[in-house]
């Protein structure tokens, strides 16, 4: 009976060393595998660990972590609900403020969502948000996902350091989007019409002009009868109008509230 009882109680510390790792991941960072969560597996091995090692990079340089999700399913979750529960159960974010973002891509309903926290939630606004989604979209709708990810994960890093450099990107200042190559020949071509256009338009009215060699037949006889010719001021009047000032400029991030009762920030849309 004591053998028994000996063995049973090696058995119970045995599992509870084996169990032990599986909880080694609950504070601080994710594992490296975690920050990419390809579920639905859209991207291939060498793709997947080349986007692994970026978004390491930038998280810890950053100080904010920076997540990317497929799924085939949310499970009758909406994506933004989908998006949250995963940051907050699955214990992502830097520091006690858990400052991060994550990127949903969900190919159920061609849905994609980003979900920001803490600090995320200063840097990524409701404008910024949708003007990564709008890079990213042609990537995602032509399933170059393995771009999309590589493209979002350089918008998030250039959206952090403005952010603490200066103002976070929002509605008034934007990234200016590069001009397309396929405009400059347009340009070109446009402006040189216009100007033979132009040019015709001009040369077309002095046809009538002919040379002459005195002013005199601009003139009217005897029109001119100057006996005296002075300047005077009487009065002026000036109208002042104030310029309305912009109270409200539309910009900032929304928030709402999890499921764990975390505040997050996010906006998404289809691809």
């Amino acid at each position: 009976m004591k053998k028994k009882v000996l063995t049973l109680l090696f058995s119970l510390v045995l599992c509870l060393c084996i169990a032990t790792p599986a909880f080694a991941q609950t504070d601080g960072f994710a594992s490296e595998y975690e920050r990419v969560q390809d579920l639905a597996g859209l991207l291939s091995d060498n793709e997947e660990a080349s986007l692994v090692t970026k978004l390491n990079e930038l998280s810890e340089r950053q100080k904010m972590d920076i997540i990317v999700l497929t799924t085939d399913a949310l499970n009758g979750k909406t994506p933004r609900d989908y998006a949250d529960d995963t940051y907050d159960y699955g214990n992502f974010g830097y520091g006690e403020s858990r400052d991060g973002a994550l990127l949903l891509i969900s190919i159920e309903d061609n849905d994609w969502y980003i979900s920001t926290c803490g600090y995320g939630i200063t840097v990524f606004t409701d404008a910024g948000i949708e003007y990564i989604g709008k890079q990213i979209k042609g990537e995602l709708s032509d399933g170059d996902f393995a771009g999309a990810f590589d493209k979002f994960a350089d918008l998030c890093d250039e959206f952090i350091t403005q952010a603490r450099t200066g103002e976070p990107y929002d509605v008034k200042n934007l990234p200016k989007e590069p001009l397309s190559l396929i405009w400059i020949p347009i340009a070109i071509v446009a402006g040189f019409i216009l100007s033979l256009i132009i040019v015709g338009r001009m040369k077309a009215k002095l046809k009538t002009v002919r040379f002459q060699p005195a002013a005199n037949s601009y003139m009217k006889a005897g029109s001119m009868n100057i006996t005296e010719s002075r300047d005077m001021f009487l009065y002026n009047t000036v109208t002042r109008t104030a310029k309305p000032k912009d109270n409200d400029s539309g910009g900032g991030s929304s928030t709402h509230t999890s499921s764990s009762g975390s505040t997050h920030g996010g906006g998404g849309g289809k691809f």
